[in-house]
């Protein structure tokens, strides 16, 4: 019989303490050269800043890494809450293979495996072809979620020649085994079309009380278990990437599962009022609240040491982080720079518009490969 668990009560055990991390270890700063680049206040001066991170609840100004660890605790313990009840039983990291290609320098597999006991999704999973250079410890592994697009995994498993935002098939090329996973908003329907009224009642349903970031988080969790059981795959090496949705689920997966090294969150609007956070298969109307005390700034703060980078495009149709975005940035960076001059955090405005142009292309793989162990390079 499978046990259960409850959400993140238990999985905080599991993704936290357990696994007997350092929570202020991590890859030096040098596998991280840009680190100044993207730790630069914009010329023009933002006025979104959340309120600082270090002042705890008596009001009383938080100074040592020792008492950020109490905070950073409490600040979990109120999003966790904040989030909803989840109780699932255990589904285990059984997959299916359901076709298999070599392309782009890839060897791609679409596998199909289960989320929850009465639940599948399908992925892509990449892995580079060159299997005589595998590592030792094995391939460093990456979930990378996808945007909105009905084109769902095989965007980011770049299927076709012309996808722009191909981050999967980016990182395999660099030595990275990928998990393509197709969110559960497109897991309604035969076709697998966007039905959002329909996500959103099967997820009331099934879990009563959970906002939708609460089953996002589940099934990211649940990816980097299925990405950790694989072979290939060096267990201790596990990052996170998004771009627009996809951005979404790689900050709350990195901020909430200590298992994942490093992330990118590109254009998913960091700032609770830049993006539809309110829409109910994400948080709903609560963070609209004026007494509401939760911010992204936190969860950023939750990623450290780890290492996150925002991509931003500033402005253009969709455009959701830039320059704004800055200002929390530079609060989780306040908590960082408790233990180091240079920790592992940033912004990268591009300002390419809702994209992933060259430039940032780069900067995303080498963040991710640096956060690796250097992975690629």
């Amino acid at each position: 019989m499978p046990t259960r668990r409850r959400c993140l009560a238990a999985a905080a055990a599991l993704v936290g303490g357990a696994i007997g991390r350092d929570p202020w270890a991590g890859p030096p700063d040098e596998a991280l050269p840009f680190l100044a680049e993207v730790q630069t206040a914009p010329a023009v001066p933002t006025d979104d800043w959340p309120p600082s991170l270090l002042i705890n609840a008596d009001g009383a100004p938080i100074a040592t890494g020792e008492m950020w660890l109490a905070q950073r605790e409490r600040i979990r313990a109120a999003w966790l809450d904040f989030l909803g009840p989840w109780e699932v039983e255990e589904p285990g990291n059984h997959h299916r293979l359901l076709a298999e290609a070599l392309a782009a320098g890839c060897r791609r597999r679409l596998i199909r495996y289960a989320t929850e006991p009465d639940e599948e999704v399908d992925a892509w999973l990449l892995l580079p072809a060159d299997e005589a250079a595998r590592p030792k410890r094995g391939w460093p592994g990456a979930v990378v979620f996808h945007s909105t697009t009905d084109r769902t995994i095989d965007e980011p498993a770049g299927t076709a020649a012309d996808d722009a935002v191909a981050i999967g098939t980016w990182l395999c090329q660099r030595g990275f085994v990928v998990l393509c996973p197709r969110c559960h908003l497109w897991n309604t329907s035969p076709a697998h079309r966007l039905d959002l009224p329909g996500a959103v009642a099967r997820l009331a349903a099934r879990h009563p009380g959970a906002r939708g970031m609460r089953k996002l988080l589940h099934d990211g969790i649940r990816a980097v278990e299925l990405l950790q059981s694989i072979d290939d795959v060096d267990p201790t090496a596990i990052v996170a990437a998004g771009h627009s949705l996809g951005a979404k689920e790689a900050l709350y997966l990195a901020a909430f599962d200590d298992r994942v090294t490093g992330s990118v969150f590109s254009e998913g609007g960091i700032g609770l009022s830049f993006s539809n956070w309110h829409d109910p298969w994400y948080l709903g109307n609560a963070i609209r609240a004026a007494d509401f005390q939760l911010n992204h700034a936190q969860l950023l703060a939750l990623t450290l040491p780890r290492g996150l980078l925002i991509l931003g495009g500033e402005a253009g149709p969709g455009a959701a982080d830039g320059d704004r975005s800055w200002g929390h940035v530079a609060r989780a960076l306040e908590v960082g720079r408790l233990e180091r001059d240079r920790p592992r955090l940033g912004l990268f405005n591009h300002r390419g518009g809702h994209a992933i142009p060259p430039p940032a292309r780069e900067r995303m793989l080498d963040w991710l490969a640096g956060c690796a162990g250097g992975a690629g390079g």
